[in-house]
């Protein structure tokens, strides 16, 4: 596929839509050819605030594969809850999970790339963090396997998951990520330090108020993106990437072309190319329509 949009006449977009004109006009105008890469992230992206994805959104997503262009899940979910999206959506494919520390093919199911988080930085974090959180539990997924503490409130339950405090979880499962949270509550008010603990030894991030999910050193969405986009000659300039939350920056501002749903981040908002709908109201399947006519 030939470059799908312009850098430059993005910025021109922006910048007149001070003076009244039509984004999706402009954007229209943007795009050259069809992107090689459609990324998005799930929850609150894609997804429905009900975990549903709604047929118009299935539509979008296979119109992507039978044009020749490649879907990428690119999520802080684990591999293990994939198959249940994959049957959501009937779209397989690429997904970067665990915020880019994993990389599994759907079609394949095979993991094709991984980076873990230093076991003795994460033992490290996880002390530091209960000193300032004495209240705080700890989850640790590692490839297709996750344990947690039997504090920790989990999204996703596993039957085969392995319940023992931190020391332990770490000690048995080498971390691809380390998860923690302050029962139901927001953990806004120390995310700043914990960020500061972790200094270069691992990247902190949030895609909600209540869980601050822990990589190894170096690992984004973007990062990850990146490597499966140049696996495929792919450039960035030839990616359009959907988000809405703080774990999504990276890859949006890597992407040729970022789409905010509606109900995003002021801060995702603010650094997007394009505002879209709401995950309720099909935001991602709208720009899609418009990409792959």
């Amino acid at each position: 596929m030939g470059a799908f949009c312009r850098l430059t006449a993005i910025r021109r977009v922006t910048n007149q839509l001070d003076h009244g004109v039509d984004r999706h006009t402009l954007v229209d105008w943007v795009a050259v050819s069809p992107p090689a890469i459609v990324a998005t992230d799930l929850d609150g992206t894609l997804i429905r605030s009900d975990g549903s994805v709604s047929e118009r959104t299935r539509r979008a997503l296979r119109r992507v594969r039978e044009r020749g262009g490649t879907v990428v899940f690119v999520t802080g979910r684990p591999i293990r809850v994939m198959a249940d999206v994959v049957a959501q959506t009937s779209v397989a494919g690429i997904a970067v999970c665990a915020n880019g520390a994993l990389v599994y093919d759907l079609d394949a199911e095979v993991m094709i790339g991984q980076r873990a988080l230093d076991q003795a930085a994460a033992i490290r974090l996880a002390n530091a963090i209960r000193e300032i959180v004495p209240e705080a539990a700890f989850a640790v997924e590692s490839g297709l396997q996750f344990g947690r503490e039997p504090l920790f409130r989990t999204m996703w339950p596993d039957p085969g998951e392995l319940v023992a405090d931190v020391a332990e979880l770490l000690r048995t499962l080498p971390p691809a990520k380390l998860l923690v949270r302050r029962g139901g509550d927001s953990l806004a008010d120390v995310y700043e330090k914990i960020v500061a603990m972790a200094g270069a030894e691992a990247v902190v991030t949030r895609s909600t108020e209540t869980l601050i999910e822990i990589a190894g050193a170096g690992v984004s969405k973007a990062v990850a993106l990146a490597e499966v986009a140049a696996e495929r000659g792919v450039t960035a300039a030839d990616v359009v990437a959907f988000g809405d939350m703080l774990n999504d920056l990276p890859m949006l501002t890597w992407a040729g072309h970022s789409v905010a749903v509606a109900n995003a981040h002021p801060q995702v908002l603010a650094v997007a190319d394009e505002i879209t709908a709401s995950n309720d109201q099909d935001g991602v399947a709208l720009v899609l329509e418009r990409l792959f006519p």
